[in-house]
């Protein structure tokens, strides 16, 4: 497949704006989190820095290299890209992220409200879930693949909701650590019942459910917004669809699409409860009283 990918050129293969943006980021974060710093402001730690980094390096795979491009020609491919870009990006750019800039958002007028709701366990649940499931609806989906600004606000917002889902889980800062250990690992575990049904209905289906990957005007359509206008419009008369670029039916794409969001999911949810759990343990461990024996034999 590398090969015949070759034929949309560099900048769909790479996206070097996109780039340029990343790296915008992380000079942002370098100058405010270093240089730019005020005093009283700690600068992060080399665990926080390697976390946001990541994130950043995450960020550009998922939406700024061929794996963009190979999601908008497999439905596998981009099920990877969702799961990556919603589930993990935004636990590493939260935990990457000082809780001074956090304070410092969280105090402007305009967000505080919006964020504060948005950011409660019960809403931030239902939001992330119900739009994930709505977004890959065919109808929603197919549309959102056939305009530029319908997929960047639809996907930007379920970005928005998914940090705030996961702010729940690792607040910022202690004011918001409204959840308990045990809590948290059940609204972790009431988030994987949610997305299961859209799993399953992409799993299941008897037939391929997206246009966009079926039908060849769709197909094109969903192609430009990653293919420059002039290298789609000399490619268009050869192209008529996914075949060209893989062997595997519609169908067991889209599946093992499906099945693939469902087990990345279990397993960045399983890590996090299996860190939740221990980092629960060994601070209870610690907050033991000592036994009497301990007490005497130090006396």
């Amino acid at each position: 497949m590398w090969l015949e990918l070759q034929i949309f050129g560099f900048r769909a293969l790479w996206s070097p704006f996109y780039f340029l943006f990343v790296f915008g980021l992380a000079l942002a974060y370098f100058y405010l989190t270093g240089p730019g710093r005020k005093k009283g402001e700690e600068r992060p730690n080399a665990a926080q820095q390697f976390m946001f980094y990541s994130g950043l390096i995450l960020l550009y795979i998922v939406k700024g290299s061929p794996v963009d491009l190979m999601g908008h020609i497999m439905f596998t491919a981009h099920m990877t890209q969702m799961a990556l870009y919603y589930l993990l990006f935004p636990i590493l750019i939260i935990r990457g992220i000082p809780a001074w800039i956090w304070e410092w958002v969280f105090k402007q007028k305009i967000v505080r409200p919006v964020l504060k709701l948005l950011t409660k366990p019960l809403i931030s649940l239902i939001l992330f879930n119900g739009l994930f499931s709505l977004y890959h609806m065919p109808v929603i989906f197919d549309y959102a693949k056939s305009s530029e600004t319908a997929h960047a606000v639809i996907t930007t917002v379920i970005l928005i909701t998914a940090f705030c889902m996961w702010i729940s889980i690792f607040p910022p800062l202690e004011n918001m650590d409204a959840l308990s250990p045990i809590m948290k690992i059940g609204f972790i575990f009431a988030n994987g019942v949610l997305i299961t049904p859209a799993c399953g209905l992409i799993i299941f289906a008897g037939s391929p459910l997206y246009a966009t990957y079926s039908e060849a005007g769709s197909w094109l359509q969903a192609m430009s917004l990653c293919v420059p206008a002039n290298v789609l419009s000399d490619l268009s008369a050869s192209l008529s669809g996914p075949a060209y670029f893989t062997p595997m039916p519609l169908i067991e794409d889209q599946q093992l699409g499906g099945i693939i969001m469902k087990v990345t999911q279990e397993i960045i949810f399983g890590s996090v409860i299996a860190y939740i759990f221990f980092s629960w343990f060994n601070r209870e461990r610690d907050t033991i009283d000592p036994l009497p024996g301990e007490l005497s034999s130090e006396t």
